[in-house]
């Protein structure tokens, strides 16, 4: 396993929250800005808006993709397949993206970035997310899976094909285990009773990362949108940290631009610090074309001062 040293190198990574059609070129200009290492995005781009995705895969940026419930929305659900605008038996939009972006995505998969001596392992892509198996027709066309169980074997099967000992795993929808409130990280929010919407196959999954020796620093995600349906007066909980030391990130900041009166727009990225097996520092952050930061909210920060406090509030307790 590897060992945290002062010496140990930051990794600077940006988190693309869910797009829903709002990512263009000003937005790679304004990531560009940002001296990240790498990025990472947790899909949704919008009802398989292929033109927007090749965009996406043409970043020369080090990064990872994994796809989520909106870029198979015409595919998955025979309502959706009612609905869908384009010939099916011509043309396969769900395949489209697939092909542009490649070996960058991670759905059922992993990404090994040598470099920065780490694993992406990607969660099941296209996921709507909660405890039961959903869109089997699906699943079983596209991956051969055909439930639960064997979603989760597939996960793990790309963790054990990782080539570094520190892992992070990049989801459309986070693990179960997170909290069942409406408000929580995973939490369902469009009733008012809550209940956890995460992925049990990412949550064993991460499990058996830990168990066969690998460390987990983060755990990236979007799908439940920080704003909630049943209530106007607080956001969605927008990070967790497990008994392992774990940071679990909801970067789903939607919508992810803002338009000023004075004509600028602004987008919103997720950034997190890494160093060594431990996330230092998590933020959301606006930011500019031009590259002003115009918000900068600290999630959390480990210093002397302020990481018992803020470690003890979030932590989540999936020992």
């Amino acid at each position: 396993m590897t060992i945290q040293h002062l010496s140990d190198p930051e990794i600077r990574i940006a988190i693309v929250g869910d797009v829903h059609e709002q990512w263009s070129e000003t937005d790679a200009i304004a990531l560009g800005h940002l001296g990240v290492d790498l990025v990472l995005f947790v899909g949704d781009f919008g009802n398989e808006v292929v033109p927007l995705v090749e965009q996406v895969a043409s970043l020369t940026l080090p990064k990872a993709v994994v796809l989520g419930n909106h870029d198979a929305w015409y595919s998955a659900t025979k309502w959706g397949r009612k609905k869908c605008p384009y010939d099916r038996r011509q043309t396969d939009w769900v395949q489209k993206q697939l092909d542009a972006l490649g070996n960058v995505h991670v759905g059922y998969a992993k990404l090994d970035f040598p470099d920065l001596k780490l694993t992406i392992v990607g969660g099941r892509p296209f996921s709507w997310g909660g405890p039961n198996w959903r869109h089997a027709e699906f699943y079983r066309a596209r991956y051969g899976v055909d439930g639960m169980e064997a979603s989760q074997q597939q996960i793990m099967k790309a963790v054990d094909a990782a080539c570094f000992d520190t892992l992070l795993f990049l989801g459309h929808c986070g693990p179960s285990g997170l909290g069942d409130q409406p408000e929580a990280i995973c939490g369902r929010d469009w009733k008012p009773s809550g209940g956890d919407f995460g992925d049990p196959d990412l949550a064993a999954a991460i499990a058996y990362a830990r168990a066969i020796g690998k460390s987990v620093p983060l755990v990236s995600f979007g799908h439940m949108h920080h704003s909630l349906r049943h209530r106007q007066d607080r956001i969605r909980e927008r990070y967790a940290i497990d008994a392992h030391g774990t940071t679990y990130l909801n970067a789903a900041c939607v919508p992810r631009w803002r338009d000023r009166d004075n004509g600028i727009r602004e987008h919103n990225f997720s950034l997190v610090t890494l160093r060594g097996i431990q996330i230092e520092r998590a933020v959301s952050l606006w930011i500019t074309t031009a590259g002003k930061i115009v918000t900068n909210e600290v999630l959390f920060e480990r210093t002397a001062e302020r990481t018992a406090e803020q470690i003890t509030a979030a932590i989540v307790g999936n020992a």
